[in-house]
């Protein structure tokens, strides 16, 4: 397996001014990494063409000897129009065609406005969501570019949801970006999470979290998974993620992609990304 990271990681020093979108790819390419996915192409991309500015960071990555790995966006199909939305997302799958990117992540829903969001909303928004994922990866498809689902936002997020969503669409251009660690937000131990959805794998995020008890007040830092659970990002290998057995577990399904670090702990970023790439590299070679 190949390591790879994700813009998102570096987060802190785009947002303080440490670095901008080149200077992450170089940054990248020196720690090690074989390949990036991007979140976003700002601050470089504010103002510019975001097809013909895709393309300068695709030069930008070859030069750097980068694979571009996905492209992630935000979406909603409950909160917004579901044909408009497509019709919106497709402008966001040539852009990631433009980038050279054999993947595009875009998020489901957050849920129904004013509502609990428990399982049977959950029910109630699988067919109108799914009606959504399909225009898209059909669009998708001829441009080349498959489309996942990340199990994230808390609504859409645990594996048995994701397993659901995608044998609705139905479509073999349509599948999952496991995140191993966001199973924790949705309060779901990842190696059996992951076990579940290994089969649907189109592209892998590496992620840890630190874990307390839901009693416990760690104060700033800390956000509470949809059960209550404190969580806080960590470096790859820190944290109470078993990665060493996820990568076991996505080997056995047969899944041969990239291994992708998405970092959001509250370490410098670039310490936490050499540290997290050794960690890893380490246990995706056992």
């Amino acid at each position: 397996m190949k390591i790879g990271v994700s813009s998102y990681s570096w987060s802190r020093y785009l947002s303080e001014g440490k670095l901008d979108l080149f200077g992450v790819i170089s940054a990248t390419a020196e720690i090690g990494f074989t390949g990036i996915e991007f979140t976003g192409l700002g601050p470089n991309g504010d103002g510019q063409d975001p097809i013909e500015f895709a393309k300068i960071v695709k030069d930008k990555c070859a030069e750097a000897k980068l694979e571009v790995l996905s492209w992630t966006i935000g979406a909603d199909f409950l909160k917004n129009d579901v044909a408009a939305e497509i019709e919106r997302l497709k402008g966001q799958v040539d852009i990631a065609a433009a980038l050279g990117s054999p993947t595009m992540r875009h998020d489901a829903t957050g849920g129904f406005p004013n509502r609990g969001n428990n399982l049977a909303d959950y029910i109630e928004a699988l067919p109108i969501v799914a009606k959504g994922y399909s225009g898209v990866t059909e669009y998708a498809a001829d441009k080349g570019v498959k489309t996942m689902i990340e199990n994230h936002g808390f609504f859409f997020q645990d594996s048995d949801r994701i397993e659901a969503l995608i044998e609705k669409v139905n479509n073999p251009n349509f599948g999952a970006l496991i995140d191993i660690g966001n199973f924790l937000c949705a309060d779901e131990e990842p190696t059996q999470a992951v076990k579940r959805v290994a089969p649907y794998a189109f592209h892998v995020h590496a992620k840890d979290f630190h874990v307390k008890p839901p009693t416990s007040d760690p104060g700033e830092g800390w956000f509470r998974s949809r059960g209550g659970v404190p969580l806080r990002g960590a470096i790859v290998g820190h944290g109470n993620v078993d990665t060493k057995r996820c990568i076991e577990i996505l080997k056995e399904a047969g899944y041969q992609g990239y291994l992708s670090i998405e970092f959001e702990g509250m370490e410098d970023n670039r310490r936490a990304l050499e540290i997290g790439y050794a960690n890893l590299k380490r246990f995706a070679g056992e």
